[in-house]
């Protein structure tokens, strides 16, 4: 099923979600409509989903109140979002960063692909915000092991300026073509 037209159709389901959310005592029973996109076991219902389970937690409130206040488009999420408080994110975002990384099993790059990924790394500084494991950390997001699909489709948002939330990240990957895109996915997927 494609995103667009699974997150259409998922759309109705969590507002309705999003009102039984609004009734929950606990971060848990909040988190199941989380889960009904992102995964319960944390492997998300489709690859240009992102994975939330053991993601860092500033960044994941970052991400939801850059959400909030429009600066990052996301037609399923955005509607989810507007009637989350602060504190609401903060719980959401310490709930999820606890919880283990969940390992998508994506095949290693090549070694052709790795060797040019660390040229490109040495002129991007990638790991100068994603660290040299590409964990992440803080307000940084986890990239190693994301799934190929969402890195590809969100370095292209950033390049295009589709996602607008961080103005640095587009003018960086204006610099790289398509096929570095995809090249920087492969290997960030599969480490």
């Amino acid at each position: 099923m494609k995103f667009e037209a699974f997150g259409a159709a998922l759309l109705g389901a969590l507002a309705a979600g999003g009102l039984a959310s609004a009734f929950a005592d606990t971060i848990e029973e909040k988190a199941a409509v989380c889960m009904a996109c992102h995964g319960e076991q944390g492997v998300p219902v489709d690859t240009k989903i992102p994975v939330l389970f053991g993601q860092n937690e500033g960044y994941i409130y970052l991400e939801l109140k850059d959400m909030k206040k429009g600066a990052r488009a996301n037609e399923v999420m955005t509607p989810i979002v507007q009637d989350m408080s602060r504190e609401d994110m903060l719980a959401y975002a310490a709930y999820f960063s606890a919880k283990p990384w969940t390992n998508l099993l994506q095949t290693r790059a090549t070694a052709a692909d790795s060797r040019k990924f660390d040229a490109i790394n040495a002129s991007a500084g990638c790991t100068g915000c994603h660290q040299g494991s590409y964990l992440g950390a803080g307000t940084q997001p986890h990239l190693a092991g994301q799934s190929y699909d969402y890195l590809v489709k969100t370095m292209r948002d950033f390049r295009s300026g589709a996602r607008a939330n961080n103005a640095w990240m587009k003018d960086l990957l204006n610099t790289y073509n398509d096929d570095d895109i995809q090249l920087m996915a492969r290997v960030l997927a599969g480490k």
